[in-house]
């Protein structure tokens, strides 16, 4: 048996016809000194009875029961009972490649690392996309580290396809960094906190993940507060913790103008009063971050973006569409 034990953190809401397929993936892989964490987040459906029999066949599952608190809750509640020296998540209604945590594990051993990390597959109801399988490994110190898992240019910020060192995660929920109140976003700024901690991290760009979009899923659900204010609070927050550092506050620059544009750009098809606000809130903010957004390192397409948008939100909606169009991305996350 391997020396290290694996935790392995499963948040569960209302996933009755998912979570046995998402279980049986941890349970059968070819790590097994796992302990598996599953964390029913107050399910009004059958989800947590469900738990309670799938943890009768194996000694390594422990369930928690629990009111809905929300994903980060139900995430913090297993890390508090966690006992293992490294820690992975895995959402409820995904699955993994049988072998995901015995290379995660090989490869932060071999590069001494306290985060590694891989590639995913998108897992459409007709297709599959890979992000990005091109089997290449990269060691990242601790500035790269967080530049790539900020930028998300190849490096997912989610959680969910990663190892992480118990310590460093105990640590950032020990601090109660955590706002329980961000519901989308929430990836990225316990990520943020993660690989501030972590010295040396290893991503190997081979998709041992399934992240599988569905109708009624966070990803797919229909635009709320949490959807549109989130990842700026989430942003945010980040911006203020990095301003001294150039390259880092840079990134954080560029992903606050794509959320303003893409805000300000929004039409309200539903007369909502919440959504109008937010409207003229991104129209304004994307004026005020102009001269940091303008003096980075910005692709040419990036400026056209913010120069028509920030002239004609109206304009830009039509130029995006055909953008879209031609490139093929205009429906590419719709799930049918």
């Amino acid at each position: 048996m391997n020396e290290n034990k694996i935790s392995v953190i499963v948040p569960v809401y209302n996933i009755e016809n998912y979570i046995e397929k998402t279980v049986e993936s941890i349970r059968n892989q070819t790590y097994q000194n796992l302990e598996i964490i599953l964390v029913d987040d107050g399910s009004t459906d059958n989800s947590g009875s469900i738990l309670d029999v799938i943890a009768a066949k194996d000694s390594r599952i422990k369930v928690i029961h629990q009111e809905n608190g929300g994903v980060t809750s139900a995430r913090i509640s297993g890390i508090k009972m966690a006992t293992g020296e490294w820690i992975g998540f895995v959402d409820g209604d995904d699955f993994i490649e049988p072998d995901m945590y015995d290379i995660l594990y090989a490869n932060a051993i071999e590069h001494k690392a306290d985060i590694s990390h891989c590639g995913y597959q998108m897992v459409f109801p007709s297709r599959v996309d890979y992000y990005h399988n091109s089997k290449k490994m990269f060691v990242q110190n601790h500035e790269t580290g967080l530049y790539d898992i900020l930028s998300g240019d190849f490096v997912e910020p989610g959680l969910w396809n990663k190892l992480y060192k118990a310590s460093i995660v105990k640590s950032v929920i020990s601090q109660g960094l955590i706002d329980l109140d961000i519901k989308i976003n929430e990836d990225l700024l316990m990520n943020y906190y993660f690989f501030k901690l972590s010295n040396t991290s290893v991503f190997y760009d081979i998709c041992l993940y399934h992240y599988v979009l569905r109708k009624g899923s966070a990803a797919t659900s229909k635009v709320n507060e949490h959807k549109l204010y989130d990842p700026i609070k989430v942003q945010k927050i980040i911006l203020n913790d990095v301003r001294d550092n150039k390259n880092l506050a840079d990134v954080i620059y560029g992903r606050l103008a794509g959320t303003y544009i893409n805000g300000a750009s929004m039409t309200n098809t539903d007369r909502e009063t919440y959504i109008e606000e937010y409207i003229k809130m991104c129209r304004g903010e994307l004026k005020e971050i102009k001269e940091p957004f303008l003096a980075g390192n910005r692709s040419k397409i990036s400026k056209i973006r913010y120069h028509l948008c920030s002239f004609s939100p109206a304009l830009y909606r039509a130029f995006h569409k055909i953008y879209a169009k031609a490139r093929g991305t205009d429906n590419k996350y719709e799930v049918r």
